[in-house]
């Protein structure tokens, strides 16, 4: 059996922000050499997520106004978590919403998405490194 793991380090400069990571992810596909197998990719942070859904930037736009409304940041004083000093009891609900990891088939050496899929890392208390694991096994 064949595997790979690597690390992609994500630091946006907004608080906030979706990357789109279907490009990075399929290169370690290829340098992984697996042709068939499974692909494993998720946030090493609580407050950031990774997922699947489609690359087109109205719905971008649209998950951040839909997440602030579900998790908005402020007031800050309305979280208690936020009263250890921290400021990011949003981030942990949005990345709850979205989700931590996504799976995705490796079939003839391609990421097995459909027509409009892509893999997503999603920012919500951003402006600092952070990690993508990515784990790769097959034949």
């Amino acid at each position: 059996m064949k595997h790979l793991t690597e690390y992609l380090m994500v630091n946006t400069p907004k608080r906030y922000d979706f990357v789109h990571l279907t490009p990075k992810v399929q290169a370690l596909v290829d340098k992984s050499g697996v042709r068939e197998g499974l692909c494993l990719v998720n946030s090493m942070h609580i407050t950031a997520s990774v997922f699947i859904n489609d690359h087109e930037g109205g719905l971008l736009s649209d998950w951040q106004v839909w997440l602030e409304k579900l998790a908005p940041h402020e007031p800050i004083s309305q979280y208690r978590h936020n009263l250890t000093g921290e400021d990011n009891a949003d981030a942990h609900l949005k990345r709850t919403i979205m989700g931590r990891e996504v799976v995705v088939a490796i079939t003839g050496g391609r990421l097995d998405l459909g027509t409009w899929e892509a893999i997503f890392y999603g920012e919500f208390d951003g402006r600092r490194n952070k990690r993508v694991l990515v784990k790769i096994i097959g034949e």
